[in-house]
């Protein structure tokens, strides 16, 4: 089967995709494209998964590029392939022939380009690490290579949509906690539960970075289980695991 990639228009002049579980190795409740090592999956055929990424995003394997994700807000600086991945959870370059790539299963996977400086990013934005400030240091660290917000064009791939986010009372006074205006990315749903649009806070929190080229590709990974994985929808059904899909940009 070949691979199915989401690709944005507002990011012509990159090669870059959104990957969705199509077209992988794995099996069972890892069917299709697991890109993820920290899964329980067979290590080796989320290797084959994963060279069929850098294939398709013309590097070699050793040249698709990532950080150990630990919902944090720290972005890092790449400038060739790593025998080890930092703890963070964005990653920037200014150098060419490597693609900059993040996991996700719910949470939002952010590609940045700034064509005319040369500089390109990906963040792994989850609710923690958008509050916290991941897309910011993002930017941060692209402004540190020569890029301008102004120039970076930033877009949300497949994540977890508004109406698949339930959420209690304490996660939302995180937010209002720090800003009582961001009580507008809640509505109310059913007693005490709220549903919280994960991608319009990170929309609001680019544009906060100055980016005014931001988007979103409107995919839910809840709502569609034959295209993305979930960690959501996995919790929901009781299975053992889950698998993460993968976006990734290169210039």
């Amino acid at each position: 089967m070949t691979l199915d990639i989401i690709t944005s228009p507002d990011l012509d002049g990159t090669t870059h995709g959104f990957f969705t579980r199509r077209g992988g190795a794995s099996s069972g409740v890892f069917a299709g494209l697991n890109c993820g090592y920290g899964s329980s999956d067979q290590h080796d055929i989320v290797s084959i998964n994963r060279a069929r990424v850098a294939q398709a995003m013309h590097v070699a394997p050793d040249h698709l590029v990532g950080v150990h994700q630990i919902h944090s807000a720290d972005a890092v600086i790449a400038d060739g392939p790593q025998d080890q991945h930092p703890k963070a959870d964005a990653i920037v370059t200014a150098t060419k022939g490597m693609a900059l790539s993040v996991l996700t299963a719910d949470c939002q996977p952010v590609l940045f380009a700034d064509s005319k400086a040369g500089v390109i990013g990906a963040a792994h934005a989850g609710w923690k690490g958008a509050l916290n400030g991941v897309l910011a240091d993002t930017v941060s660290k692209m402004e540190s290579l020569g890029a301008s917000a102004a120039n970076i064009t930033a877009v949300i791939g497949p994540c977890i949509s508004q109406r698949a986010y339930e959420v209690g009372p304490d996660f939302m006074d995180q937010f209002t906690a720090q800003d009582p205006k961001l009580d507008r990315f809640f509505v109310a749903g059913s007693d005490d539960r709220f549903h919280f649009d994960l991608p319009g806070f990170g929309l609001m929190k680019l544009h906060e970075c100055g980016i005014t080229q931001a988007s979103w590709t409107h995919n839910c990974t809840y709502s569609d289980p034959d295209r993305f994985y979930s960690y959501r929808r996995t919790v929901h059904q009781k299975e053992a695991d889950y698998g993460r899909l993968i976006a990734a940009i290169s210039l």
